[in-house]
């Protein structure tokens, strides 16, 4: 019963808030910080090209007591449903993000950056750094 008490507070109480600015080109890295009441209890960090329509997961952060709620499932399926046509893949090698991610059938990276666009717009001047 206690299980299922945190997983409705988690679905119910935890916002999901973007830090990246709708329009902003920037340098495509971004972050979806989960929120309860007024305290980040987790974020998703990611890299985006929306030329190329590639994003790169670069981490995952959720609070002890958030783990086994499915919050971090819902994260990762609110930044799909918020990023429709994107390609996405991760960096991460941790046992348990690598398991989440592949659950949510998001393969594994090499580099953090999508794309080549990425890698310019991270290092200007620096052409494909």
């Amino acid at each position: 019963m206690r299980r299922l008490r945190r997983r409705i507070r988690a679905y119910r109480d935890v916002e999901l808030l973007s830090s990246r600015l709708p329009g902003d080109a920037g340098t495509g890295e971004a972050s979806l910080l989960l929120v309860h009441i007024r305290k980040v209890v987790g974020e998703v960090r990611y890299r985006i090209c929306p030329t190329c329509a590639d994003a790169v997961i670069t981490g995952v952060e959720i609070d002890d007591r958030f783990h086994g709620t499915g919050l971090d499932t819902r994260a990762l399926s609110h930044l799909r449903s918020r990023h429709p046509g994107v390609a996405w893949r991760s960096t991460l090698s941790r046992r348990t993000t690598r398991d989440l991610l592949r659950l949510m059938r998001i393969p594994a990276s090499a580099g953090d950056s999508p794309c080549a666009h990425a890698r310019a717009l991270a290092a200007p001047g620096v052409p494909g750094a």
